[in-house]
């Protein structure tokens, strides 16, 4: 990757030839809205727990996780239809995977329509499919059945991300960059969807984590359309994503850790997590930005789009990095609307960014152009990526 040069720096916006952008966004999500304040009664209700305890704990991480409503593929026509779901240590893996398979696709069809829609060209222009899931497993993979359903040509490159976890929308951003720099002409077309439903479970003081993916996971789907110099007639280009890097920090492996069960997904995660990312993101970011000739940049100088892990990993960054309140709101306003919805959260993160660039525009005139897209996930690993606010 080159180093940015001075003209660049006093661009007027328009894409560096050859280099990646994002040309449209989209989203869905399924029809079950979830108030964060009824969620407490409504989960015991449904799992006919009346453990007082498990009770008081989980009202407290419902208030401390900051989310105030979220989407849930989960219902009473699920429960009714399977029962055992809501039941201890069943052995559900299948019915669970009957429908996430299902809802996943259906959600990422519907937000890919969106963004192509929103895009303005025809189905018939995708070249690639980037598919990203950590709520299904089937062969072949979700990625076959989101090209059949949106009617995407055979001749369609296919990658599939599964179990990537949190990090995987920022993974899929990487390599649909890769692809669309590397294939001149081409439009990759970036999906994500994700659903709870495959580590959903009753109450238990055997898994206190549990509790916490309740407070704060929510479902749905997100895509965006990422291609290299845009049409500038029929396209219109909202970020250049300018370099991308990934790292792994060795010995981390247990500090997220999933696995697949026949009672669905067992998730644990260390409560070390928020100082490990804190310990870690500087150093991270100075290698992005260096790597991206923008070592010179003021961290408050920049938008940030953080993936919404959930509020203490967001409070953490901003204190290391010493970032100013607003500069995580995308962030936590995300989260707060649909939870930390896994993969899809970096797409409404940058919804949110778009949204808040252009009031900063209309109101003072300001806005900032370069910024990170940053996400954690399993292994711990952290995705970056230097981009540019192209949104005019």
């Amino acid at each position: 990757m080159g180093s940015i040069d001075a003209t660049e720096l006093a661009s007027e916006k328009k894409p560096n030839p050859g280099k990646a952008t994002i040309l449209a966004i989209g989203k869905a999500f399924p029809h079950q809205l979830v108030m964060q304040e009824y969620l407490v009664d409504g989960y015991f209700k449904t799992t006919n727990c009346d453990d007082p305890e498990l009770k008081q704990k989980l009202t407290r991480l419902c208030k401390t996780t900051t989310v105030k409503t979220r989407y849930v593929v989960m219902s009473e026509e699920i429960l009714t239809k399977y029962p055992e779901l809501a039941i201890e240590g069943g052995s559900t893996v299948k019915q669970r995977l009957d429908i996430c398979n299902d809802a996943v696709t259906e959600m990422a069809v519907e937000a890919s329509r969106s963004c192509i829609k929103n895009w303005g060209h025809s189905v018939s222009d995708i070249t690639h499919l980037v598919y990203v899931s950590s709520s299904e497993a089937r062969l072949p993979g979700g990625d076959l059945f989101l090209a059949k359903g949106l009617g995407l040509s055979p001749e369609t490159h296919r990658v599939l991300l599964y179990f990537v976890g949190c990090s995987g929308g920022v993974a899929g951003l990487r390599v649909a960059k890769d692809i669309a720099e590397n294939n001149p002409g081409s439009r990759v077309l970036l999906a994500t969807s994700e659903t709870t439903i495959i580590g959903f479970k009753p109450p238990s003081k055997d898994r206190p984590y549990d509790l916490v993916g309740v407070a704060l996971f929510g479902d749905g789907a997100g895509a965006m359309i990422i291609g290299s110099d845009p049409d500038p007639v029929s396209e219109k280009p909202l970020f250049e994503l300018h370099t991308a890097i990934q790292n792994f920090l060795p010995d981390t492996e247990k500090t997220i850790d999933g696995r697949l069960t026949e009672s669905g997904i067992n998730f644990t995660l260390s409560r070390e997590l928020p100082q490990i990312i804190e310990d870690n993101v500087e150093s991270f970011c100075k290698k992005l930005i260096g790597k991206a000739g923008l070592a010179h940049k003021d961290y408050n100088q920049m938008f940030w789009a953080v993936h919404p892990g959930g509020p203490a990993i967001l409070n953490r960054m901003e204190k290391r990095l010493s970032l100013s309140p607003e500069k995580l709101s995308p962030s936590r306003r995300a989260l707060m609307d649909y939870g930390n919805a896994s993969s899809n959260s970096i797409v409404y993160v940058l919804e949110y960014m778009l949204e808040e660039s252009r009031k900063s525009r209309n109101m003072n005139g300001s806005e900032n152009e370069w910024g990170l897209i940053l996400a954690f996930g399993p292994g711990v690993t952290f995705e970056g990526i230097v981009a540019r606010n192209l949104d005019v």
